[in-house]
C-alpha cells in the first residue's frame, strides 16, 4: 500500500514493525538478570510485592491510556505514536544504574505509554489484506519471542563478565537504535485519506475512556466473548511473566544460566509455533478452533507448573508453553475482522488495554497468593524448601503436593476463558460488526484491505507490551 507524503525507507512493511519490535524488548531482555538483582537490592523485604506493586501501577495506567493512543493513531496516523510509546517505554532503562527509586518509579509511569503493541498491530493491520493477517500478527508475536531468545543469556554473561553497568548502556544504545530507526527507516502506514485534514481534528472522549470502552464491548456479543476471553487467559500468563524467572530460581533451584537457556528454548519454540504451526493451524482447522487448541496447551502448562517440583518437569511444561503462544495472534485476528478499517487501533487499544489491567492484576493476584501460602520469594540465592514451613499454619501438605500454587488458580482461570471462547462464532458476518464503534468527525471513507466474500474468509489463516 502507498501512502502518500510517508517519510521513510521503502512502502511500508510488516518487516518495519518486525523490526521495531525486535529492538525495544531486546533491549529490555538484556536487563532480565540485572534486573532481578537491582529489584532485591533495592526491596530487600517482600520482592515479589513489590515487583507485583510496580508492574500493577504500570499495567493500570496502560489500561486506561491505550483507548486513547489507539484513538489519537486511527487519526493522526501510527508513526508518530509508535515514537512515543517506544521512547516511553524504553525511558527507565539508563535510571537502573543512576538511581534504582527512579528506575522503579519511572517504570511504573511508563505504563501511560507502554502500548507499542496496539500501535504495531493497527500498523499491520493498514497494510495488509484480511487474509495476510494472521500470518502477518504471528510473525509479530514470534519476533517479540525471537528478541527474548538470546538478549537475557548475553545479559546474564556481560553482567557476569564485564558488570550491570555494560548490560544497562548496551541496552540505552540499543534502544536509541529503535528511536533512530521509527524516525528514519518507518514509513507511515495510515493512507492520507483517512487522516484529518488538520492535527485540530476532534477526537471523541467517549473513544479515550477505557470504561466507555468496555461498555461499548457489551454492545456486541462477539466482541464481549473475545474480551473476556483475552482477560481470562492473559490475568494468569501476566502474573507468571512477572514471578516465574524468580520462581525457577529460588524454588526449582535453576541457576542464572539455566534460566537463560529456558528462555532461549521456549523462545526459540514459540517461534516456531507462532510462524510454522500458527498457519498451518489456521488453514487445517480454523481461527476458533485455533484459540481453543492454544487456550487447551495453555491450561496444561500452568497446571504442570503448578504440580512440577523437578527442573525437567519445567522444561517440558516449557515446551507446551510455547504451543500455548498462538493464542493470542489468532484472537488479535478475530479483533481484527470485527472492526473497519478505519478503526483498527480503537479495537487494537481496548485489547491492548484489557491486557495492561491484566499486567496490573496478574502480577498483584500471583504475588497475593505466594504470599498466602507462604512461599517466600524474597531470597533468591537461597531456595526455601518446602519441608521448613511451619506445621501448624497446616499447609505443609499441601505444599508437598503443589509447588506453585498461582499457577494451579492460573490454570482455572484459562478453563473458565476456554468455556467462554467455545461460545465465539468462527464467522461473523457484516451484521456483527461492533456498530458501537463510532467513525471519526473527520470525515474519512472506510475502505476495505480485502475483497469481501466467502474467498477471503475461507484463505483466513491470525497483543510482557508491553513490558517486562
Amino acid at each position: 500500500m502507498s501512502v502518500d507524503g510517508s517519510s521513510g525507507i521503502g512502502e511500508p512493511s510488516v518487516y518495519h514493525a518486525v523490526v521495531v519490535i525486535f529492538l525495544e524488548f531486546f533491549a529490555w531482555g538484556l536487563l532480565t538478570t540485572p534486573m532481578l538483582t537491582v529489584l532485591h537490592q533495592t526491596f530487600p523485604q517482600h520482592t515479589f510485592l513489590m515487583n507485583g506493586l510496580i508492574h500493577g501501577v504500570k499495567g493500570l495506567l496502560s489500561f486506561l491510556s491505550a483507548p486513547l493512543i489507539g484513538a489519537l493513531s486511527d487519526v493522526w496516523g501510527r508513526k508518530s505514536f509508535l515514537l512515543l510509546t517506544v521512547f516511553f517505554t524504553c525511558a527507565p532503562i539508563p535510571l537502573m544504574k543512576i538511581s534504582p527509586w527512579w528506575y522503579f518509579a519511572v517504570i511504573s509511569m511508563s505504563g501511560v505509554f507502554a502500548v507499542t503493541f496496539s500501535v504495531i498491530f493497527a500498523y499491520v493491520a493498514d497494510i495488509t489484506q484480511e487474509h495476510e493477517r494472521s500470518t502477518a500478527y504471528g510473525l509479530v508475536s514470534a519476533t517479540f519471542a525471537a528478541s527474548l531468545v538470546t538478549s537475557p543469556a548475553i545479559g546474564a554473561y556481560l553482567s557476569v563478565a564485564y558488570g550491570d553497568m555494560l548490560v544497562v548502556i548496551l541496552a540505552t544504545a540499543i534502544a536509541l537504535l529503535d528511536i533512530c530507526f521509527i524516525l528514519v527507516a518507518v514509513p507511515e502506514s495510515l493512507p492520507e485519506k483517512m487522516r484529518p485534514a488538520s492535527w485540530g481534528a476532534p477526537i471523541s472522549w467517549e473513544q479515550a475512556d477505557p470504561f466507555a470502552s468496555l461498555r461499548k464491548v457489551g454492545q456486541d456479543s462477539t466482541v464481549l466473548l473475545i474480551c473476556i476471553t483475552v482477560f481470562l487467559s492473559y490475568l494468569p500468563e501476566a502474573g507468571q511473566y512477572s514471578s516465574f524467572f524468580l520462581y525457577l530460581r529460588q524454588v526449582i533451584r535453576f541457576t542464572p544460566e539455566t534460566v537463560a537457556a529456558f528462555i532461549a528454548v521456549v523462545g526459540i519454540l514459540s517461534i516456531l509455533a507462532q510462524t510454522v504451526v500458527l498457519g498451518i493451524l489456521m488453514r487445517s482447522i480454523g481461527n476458533k478452533n485455533t484459540i481453543l487448541l492454544g487456550l487447551g496447551f495453555q491450561i496444561l502448562q500452568l497446571a504442570w507448573y503448578g504440580f512440577g517440583s523437578q527442573p525437567w518437569m519445567m522444561w517440558a511444561a516449557g515446551a507446551v508453553a510455547a504451543m500455548s503462544s498462538i493464542t493470542f495472534p489468532a484472537i488479535s485476528a478475530i479483533v481484527s475482522r470485527n472492526a473497519d478499517p478505519d478503526q483498527q487501533g480503537v479495537v487494537q487499544g481496548m485489547i491492548t488495554g484489557i491486557r495492561g489491567l491484566c499486567n496490573g492484576l496478574g502480577p498483584a493476584l500471583y504475588g497475593f497468593v505466594f504470599y498466602l501460602f507462604h512461599v517466600e520469594l524474597t531470597t533468591p540465592l537461597k531456595p526455601k524448601c518446602f519441608h521448613t514451613l511451619d506445621p501448624k499454619d497446616g499447609l505443609i501438605h499441601f505444599f508437598a503436593i503443589i509447588p506453585g500454587p498461582p499457577f494451579l488458580f492460573g490454570a482455572c482461570s484459562v478453563l473458565l476463558s476456554l468455556l467462554v471462547a467455545l461460545f465465539i462464532p468462527e464467522h461473523t458476518g457484516p451484521g456483527m460488526r461492533p456498530g458501537a464503534y463510532k467513525k471519526h468527525s473527520n470525515g474519512a471513507q472506510s475502505h476495505s484491505h480485502s475483497p469481501q466474500g466467502s474467498g477471503a474468509e475461507g484463505k483466513e489463516p491470525l497483543l510482557e507490551d508491553s513490558s517486562v
